[in-house]
């Protein structure tokens, strides 16, 4: 995950993340108690930067973590939504 913004968000936020080669990439949101909150991407991408916006007008606020896996690549950032 090379940016998330804005962070504080509300209720938009934009991940921007790349992928070196070809692979099955994972994006996911999770809750402050670890629950799976919402799945941004889950798919096969080509090398190259990406973005993908998660829209949480459903979700109350409070912290939330991104996390991105793909092949043996692991991130995760922490974001804050404010309505």
């Amino acid at each position: 995950i090379s940016n998330i913004y804005p962070n504080p968000f509300n209720p938009v936020t934009t991940v921007q993340y790349g992928c070196p080669d070809y692979d099955k990439v994972h994006i996911i949101v999770y809750d402050i108690m670890g629950r799976e909150a919402a799945l941004l991407v889950n798919n096969y991408q080509s090398p190259g930067l990406y973005s993908i916006d998660w829209n949480a007008k459903e979700f109350p606020s409070g912290v939330y973590f991104i996390r991105m896996t793909s092949g043996t690549f692991t991130d995760t950032r922490k974001v804050l939504l404010i309505k």
